[in-house]
């Protein structure tokens, strides 16, 4: 028997014969770290790059956990796993059920997320569940209504957790908390954990095991990385050029607004590009509407916020271009893995500007990096930096702090001085 078969892991027949109908093969660096320490009941950080294989790796043992478990007339919820998007929670969802037809009984797994109508999924709690996915608004929303218990949770599940910590979360993750046992395992991965974050998890987990893992081997270069400099206001005849030059078919384009999302695709459309935005505002419908197009092939390029920076698998997408640059270097990191996924090979392309340029090289530094400027033949830049951009006075994250800077700052001072207590 191989040690990096899945049988070496421990888990049942059912759950083998799973693995086999779903195509896993051998399981990833991640899986074979991770699924012993679960089924072992530890409590784990790790930090899995996208495209890792992390969402089996906590799914397998937690869906061994509730198989062996008795079964109540009610279902009492036995596994939380908390997303931070829309998309991520179908996702994750999607994964819990294809591994879940080989069990040797049905097994419930509720998904919970907004943008759609909540009777739907209230209705599909009826009875309980036995797996619950939900992003922490939604999730609030159904407890409150007391169409789900959380009583019996027995493993908590944060995925993308560097989000979930952040403070944008900070009052809905204390509530879902507050309704959960206190004992339980709790489960943390994510693709980044910056030093801010990793001191709030702490308080949450119990002598929790840590595990960096990479992902799967695949040929290289998995994503090439290309940085063009160009004024500001020719950034999209720039990407209008590129798609048509080189033939890019699968285009995901990353803005800065929701507003940017539809003004960009919009004079792209315009001059003959299939384009369509993607953006918070849009339904639950719409946005599922759009993505399904997109990986179908149907438009050319998707304008979108860092709403698809994470959780979001788009086999063939061929490029991803930075047309307004990441606020962060962990961020920079999910925009372009959503590109050079499954063995494929990627590209990612930013824009930078003069106003931009100092903010890249801070990316740079953060993500050890190094990388050429390019100047397209007719597009050459003729804009000065300003004074504070030149200078580059502002830190990775822009020439100011945001409200959310402000307040991460402040948790990372507060956890910092709890720690020296």
């Amino acid at each position: 028997m191989s040690a990096t078969s899945f049988e070496s892991l421990g888990l049942s027949a059912p759950l083998l014969q799973a693995c086999a109908e779903v195509g896993y093969t051998s399981p990833t660096p991640i899986q074979v770290e991770a699924i012993p320490l679960l089924l072992n009941g530890r409590d784990l950080i790790a930090l899995a790059p996208t495209g890792s294989g992390k969402t089996a790796a906590f799914a397998l043992p937690l869906l061994q956990r509730v198989i062996a478990g008795r079964q109540h007339a009610y279902r009492r919820v036995r596994a939380l796993v908390l997303v931070p998007t829309r998309e991520l929670a179908a996702q994750v969802g999607e994964t819990f059920r294809k591994l879940g037809r080989s069990c040797p009984r049905e097994l419930r797994v509720a998904v919970l997320h907004g943008g759609v109508s909540a009777n739907p999924q209230m209705m599909a709690l009826r009875g309980g569940a036995d797996v619950v996915v939900a992003t922490p608004g939604r999730l609030l929303d159904l407890l409150e209504k007391n169409a789900v218990r959380l009583d019996a949770v027995e493993a908590l599940v944060l995925d993308e957790a560097d989000r979930l910590l952040d403070l944008g979360f900070s009052a809905e993750r204390e509530r879902v908390l507050a309704a959960l046992p206190q004992r339980r395992q709790n489960l943390l991965f994510s693709a980044t954990f910056p030093p801010e974050v990793q001191a709030l998890a702490e308080g949450l987990l119990h002598d929790p095991a840590r595990i960096e893992a990479a992902a799967e081997p695949r040929p290289e270069p998995a994503i090439a990385q290309r940085v063009i400099a160009v004024d500001a206001p020719r950034r999209t005849e720039l990407l209008r050029h590129l798609v048509k030059q080189e033939g890019w078919r699968r285009v995901l384009v990353f803005v800065a607004t929701r507003y940017a999302t539809e003004h960009v695709a919009r004079k792209l459309f315009d001059r003959g590009i299939h384009a369509a935005p993607l953006h918070g505002d849009m339904s639950q419908g719409r946005r599922t509407d759009v993505l399904e197009a997109f990986k179908d092939g149907r438009w050319e390029v998707l304008v979108t916020t860092d709403l698809a920076a994470r959780g979001i698998d788009i086999a063939g997408l061929e490029v991803v271009v930075n047309y307004d640059l990441p606020r962060s270097a962990d961020d920079y990191v999910h925009r372009i893995g959503r590109t050079g996924r499954a063995g494929a090979s990627g590209l990612a392309v930013s824009f930078t500007s003069a106003a931009t340029e100092a903010h890249f090289r801070l990316i740079e530094k953060r993500g050890k990096l190094e990388l050429p400027r390019e100047r397209v033949a007719g597009f050459e830049p003729v804009e000065v930096a300003p004074p504070e951009a030149a200078a580059g006075s502002g830190g990775v994250k822009g020439r100011r702090p945001s409200k959310k800077d402000k307040l991460r700052a402040a948790a990372a001072l507060a956890a910092q001085r709890a720690a020296e207590r």
